[in-house]
């Protein structure tokens, strides 16, 4: 089967290169998807378990990439809960070869069921923005409706995403970004926002929750706009800064088949649009995720026509 993998951490995605591989066999719980789409994330590729297993041990030349839509060829021994031919879409295992490939095997907890009305390019564009906002405001940050947050990076995969899921659950949203990304963050449903390059972010006042993707300055200066009470949410690692009376988590996204539901339902009804910029095939892919100049919405890869 055609993969991309990569062999160099020091060479990050210009280190990648398209190659012929055996197709993995799935193991017990598993499941073999035949990859439609798949979607990749470049900070992965800092990310230690890119480069070696659960025990620490070198795992390259590794296959990247970790959310897929396609459909399940085969099941592995004792696996249930999906069958052959079926339509999923998910996020897999950080340590395993990922989904910028033909094939893969994925533990079957982690995929959901993808509605035949959901394009496998959108089904890839899912799981980790989707799932990131989803944990990030209910599961951490048990979001209810009247609360202000301010949503950095509001016009990006995850800021899209929250932005629109918590003007849902009836939240005031003011959403962050460079002046060009305005309309797009107000498109998604920002009622305010703030040009971090020309505004003042302490003018916000107070707000209960901060959903963070920057670290570094932004978000320390976000630590101090948290309400008593309130929550500094980040995905940027440990924050450097607290609330002074208030909560700071620091979260990585994990796999969950209901929440999957939960999002892929509110797509297929409108409530809400991923953001989805370049498509390119896999023959492609090593070009498409380095790209000359930067990229609005997510690059999705269509491994199969």
């Amino acid at each position: 089967m055609k993969a991309i993998v990569v062999t160099d951490q020091a060479a990050g995605t210009a280190g990648m290169a398209l190659v012929e591989r055996a197709e993995p066999a799935p193991a017990g719980n598993d499941v073999l998807v035949e990859v439609h789409a798949a979607g990749f994330t470049p900070d992965e590729l800092t990310w230690p378990s890119s480069w070696t297993d659960r025990l620490g041990r070198d795992r390259t030349p590794s296959v990247p990439g970790h959310e897929l839509a396609g459909v399940v060829k085969a099941l592995g021994y004792g696996t249930t809960g999906l069958s052959v031919g079926q339509r999923v879409f998910g996020l897999t295992d950080w340590t395993r070869d990922g989904t910028l490939a033909e094939y893969t095997a994925v533990e079957a907890r982690n995929l959901a069921p993808l509605p035949g009305d959901v394009d496998f390019t959108v089904g890839a564009s899912l799981p980790i923005s989707g799932l990131t906002a989803w944990q990030g405001l209910f599961t951490h940050g048990h979001l209810r409706a009247g609360q202000s947050i301010l949503v950095h990076g509001a016009a990006g995969g995850v800021g899209s995403m929250v932005v629109q899921l918590a003007r849902e659950a009836g939240a005031h949203v003011i959403g962050t970004g460079r002046a060009a990304h305005r309309e797009t963050a107000l498109d998604f449903g920002a009622q305010e926002f703030v040009d971090l390059e020309r505004d003042e972010l302490r003018d916000v006042g107070g707000v209960d929750l901060v959903f963070d993707v920057f670290g570094g300055g932004i978000g320390k200066q976000s630590a101090g706009l948290v309400r008593a009470g309130g929550t500094l949410l980040t995905i940027a690692g440990p924050p450097e800064v607290r609330p002074v009376d208030g909560l700071a988590i620091d979260f990585v996204v994990e796999s969950d088949r209901a929440q999957l539901g939960q999002i892929v339902q509110r797509v297929r009804d409108g409530r809400l649009r991923t953001n989805v910029g370049t498509v390119s095939p896999l023959d492609d892919a090593v070009d498409a995720l380095n790209p000359t100049e930067r990229v609005k919405g997510k690059t999705i890869i269509r491994v199969r026509p």
